[in-house]
């Protein structure tokens, strides 16, 4: 894209309850917007891509699902596709299925990060409501590189985890009601840009090369032991100091906050009970079976010491059914 006085690249970053925000949003974006959209809506690996559907004939702007290696258009939309990332490089879409990061993909840090690098004080990011932190540390990027964020009011937001976090994070967001955020946009498209020159941030391109040109790390990634394992595929993960907090690194690629590795944990956890609560239901139909036959044959010693096991089993059966529906109320509240 040529260069131009005010922003001209906007990041969106959504999770639960943010259809409607976006909807809002694109409704109210003028036909000639002088700026490239690109949404990130986490989804399950296994969605369709029908965000782009629903945003293209919310509003006048064309809305798509993101190609890789397409170069970004003012006055467009493009939407990551379920289980890919989307980032930005050299003023192109990229599309990416690079390891998951904050437990997602698409992971809106990303597509934040990425833009960031790539367009610096052109940027203007988005962060509507959604649970937990991603867009977080994005969000501050942004800001470090020149550009600038808002959240939609956390107060409205069916979920205000994200646009908080992105608060706490970036230290200068502006908070705006979704029927205001295309407003917002408008405004920034028509903000004098002072492109200054600054210097690379390495580890920000290191976090990036990973998902660009994704490929089997040779090295461990930097830090220190944690002592913990990564919640997506059980390797030994390392603690790389942050600001406000930390994240963690696993030699795959996967890359955790505090907050979106507490509830990769609880997924993991949850994970292993119901593979407890399979083989533990398998335990006691063979143990009914051998009381059967102990009973059939008069064996009533072996009928005796079975029937304490039948029970021991059903007890730890329902101790780790007491378990998941405990952990499921500490996720939903965490959720909130």
């Amino acid at each position: 894209m040529d260069s131009q006085q005010g922003r001209d690249l906007v990041v969106v970053a959504a999770s639960a309850g943010g259809v409607e925000p976006l909807r809002t949003l694109v409704a109210r974006l003028p036909p000639s917007l002088p700026a490239a959209v690109l949404v990130v809506l986490h989804v399950a690996s296994s969605g369709s891509s029908a965000l782009a559907g629903i945003l293209d004939r919310a509003g006048p702007l064309k809305a798509a699902p993101a190609e890789d290696g397409l170069p970004l258009v003012r006055g467009e939309i493009r939407v990551a596709v379920a289980d890919h990332h989307l980032l930005v490089h050299d003023d192109h879409q990229r599309v990416s299925r690079g390891p998951r990061y904050n437990g997602y993909r698409p992971a809106a840090d990303l597509l934040f990060m990425s833009a960031a690098v790539a367009a610096g004080p052109r940027v203007a990011g988005l962060v509507l409501s959604g649970t937990l932190d991603d867009g977080a540390r994005g969000s501050g990027l942004v800001e470090r590189h020149g550009g600038v964020v808002a959240v939609q009011d956390p107060e409205e937001c069916a979920f205000p985890g994200m646009p908080s976090a992105a608060l706490r994070a970036s230290g200068r967001a502006q908070i705006v009601p979704a029927r205001r955020l295309a407003e917002w946009i408008v405004d920034q498209t028509r903000s004098p840009v002072i492109a200054e020159e600054s210097m690379p941030d390495d580890e920000l391109l290191r976090d990036l090369a990973r998902y660009l040109t994704p490929r089997l790390p040779t090295t461990p990634p930097e830090g220190e032991l944690s002592g913990f394992t990564c919640p997506d595929c059980s390797g030994p993960l390392y603690t790389r100091p942050g600001n406000p907090e930390p994240r963690y690194d696993c030699r795959v690629g996967h890359s955790w906050s505090m907050e979106t590795m507490i509830a990769g944990q609880a997924d993991a956890v949850e994970r292993a009970l119901w593979v407890a609560v399979l083989r533990l239901e398998e335990r006691g139909r063979l143990l009914q079976r051998m009381i059967h036959s102990a009973e059939q044959r008069g064996h009533r010693m072996s009928f005796t010491r079975l029937a304490e096991e039948a029970d021991q089993t059903r007890e730890a059966l329902e101790t780790i059914r007491v378990m998941q529906s405990r952990l499921s109320t500490q996720d939903d509240v965490a959720g909130a």
